[in-house]
């Protein structure tokens, strides 16, 4: 499975961005899904999480209320989109999936077994 993450850029605080993850299998559609992100020197953080059939989804509280995480399994894709952006919420974002996760696979990075390659979000002050 490879994932293909995009949309990201530059946008000033405030401002807003729709990432997308598409994937290379059709299987993925029974995988529960995530979003990550890396600021340049820090660890790879937990952004939001949503399982196989976007009924159920999980979010970091440095984002909840202002990103919402959906799926359209008919495109094998999820999205991330991201509201009221702050300088903080720059860095590079990954899309990841898991294959033993159905429901959502939540915070825990070694729950997911594919990753994408990433997409670089800024946000301007």
């Amino acid at each position: 499975v490879q994932l293909q993450a995009s949309g990201g850029g530059l946008v000033q605080a405030g401002g807003s961005l729709r990432l997308s993850c598409a994937a290379s299998e059709r299987t993925v559609s029974r995988y529960g899904m995530g979003w990550f992100r890396q600021a340049p020197g820090k660890e790879r953080d937990f952004v939001a999480a949503i399982s196989w059939n976007g009924g159920n989804t999980y979010y970091a509280d440095s984002v909840k209320g202002r990103f919402t995480i959906s799926r359209d399994n008919a495109k094998n894709t999820v999205y991330l989109s991201m509201n009221t952006l702050k300088p903080e919420d720059t860095a590079v974002y990954y899309c990841a999936a898991s294959d033993k996760f159905t429901v959502v696979p939540g915070s825990d990075p070694t729950r997911y077994n594919y990753w994408g390659q990433g997409t670089l979000v800024t946000v301007s002050s």
